[in-house]
């Protein structure tokens, strides 16, 4: 047997096609007593068929599936044993179709154009991803690590369109029908895949000058004690946020007290910013509110440190390429 001349076994591995199709007529399924329905016919040789319907050559309908003229020849005949008709008129100099061949063709080549179309659409929606990516992140993952770079993504990828939801709920992504999520930390799910983005946190104590008119400022940690603390919760309901300090290779906490408790760190930053009491906070999401003075860091000896934020999303053998667009372009964004 030549190379190749399995049956067009290479063409069935392009598109991926080893299953068999079965055509049958609708009218007579399932009916008690109605007529046999048709044979299984594989779907490669009904591809092979309607190449060489369009070339009416074997020769040249060979080159374009990637296998030998024989191999063509044994596909028909294998197809119209399997149909119970002729479907070319075969000579030593031309190919013609059959009355048959040319009915089962015009039926049918719209529907395997349709097919080709589909994959190429999957291919390309690799090379050129579009769609959607529906995006759950926290608001401080969003300000500090994407925000900055959306416009930079959207103008690289015009048929991407990004859906971000803004919250702290450790949820379920996909259930909630997101792509991915963003949070601190990297304790996700077991069947999901976590990427670190960005550097780890840098805690630090902040206040407003106006904090301090008629107060006295911290000098130590044991200092915080005595003033007017705001506190966060990881989420609704959730646990607090720890003031854990690493002073001089040790890890000092301290369990302090305040009048105001958020569960979203922008409010702790607006409070703090508006002199209503002393925050904890990321450096870098209130970077801004450092660099206009708004905000001052007090105990500048003493901070703590966080985890990472993650990005995470479902273990997939194929990544959707709109996915894959946006998490490559995000980690690429926030090396450190």
């Amino acid at each position: 047997m030549e190379a190749g001349d399995n049956d067009v076994n290479s063409h069935k591995q392009t598109y991926g096609m080893n299953k068999k199709l079965t055509i049958q007529d609708a009218a007579h399924a399932g009916r008690t007593g109605a007529a046999p329905a048709s044979p299984p016919v594989h779907l490669p040789g009904l591809l092979t068929f309607e190449a060489a319907a369009r070339h009416l050559n074997f020769a040249r309908a060979a080159a374009e599936l990637g296998v030998t003229p024989t191999a063509v020849s044994r596909t028909i005949k294998t197809l119209e044993a399997q149909l119970k008709v002729r479907l070319f008129n075969r000579t030593t100099r031309s190919v013609s179709l059959t009355e048959a061949g040319s009915s089962l063709n015009s039926r049918m080549a719209p529907a395997l154009a349709l097919i080709r179309n589909s994959v190429s659409e999957a291919l390309l929606a690799t090379d050129q991803p579009s769609g959607t990516v529906r995006v759950n992140s926290s608001y401080v993952a969003y300000r500090m690590l994407i925000e900055p770079h959306v416009e930079a993504f959207l103008a690289k990828f015009p048929l991407i369109h990004v859906e971000i939801s803004l919250d702290n709920l450790l949820g379920d992504i996909v259930s909630a029908g997101f792509d991915l999520g963003i949070r601190m930390g990297k304790k996700v799910q077991n069947d999901m895949v976590a990427m670190q983005l960005g550097a780890e946190q840098k805690r630090i104590v902040v206040a407003a000058p106006d904090y301090f008119q008629d107060r006295k400022e911290p000098t130590t940690i044991d200092d915080l004690l005595h003033h007017n603390c705001i506190r966060q919760r990881y989420s609704v309901g959730g646990r607090w946020y720890e003031w854990k300090f690493d002073s001089e290779g040790q890890t000092v906490q301290i369990d302090v007290q305040g009048r105001l408790l958020f569960d979203e760190m922008r409010s702790v930053v607006d409070a703090a910013v508006q002199g209503l009491g002393i925050g904890f906070v990321l450096e870098e999401f209130a970077k801004q509110e450092l660099a206009s003075g708004q905000l001052r860091q007090i105990l500048k000896r003493h901070s703590g440190m966080d985890d990472a934020f993650h990005l995470y999303y479902p273990h997939r053998k194929y990544m959707p390429g709109k996915l894959r667009a946006f998490v490559d372009f995000m980690l690429n964004a926030n090396k450190t």
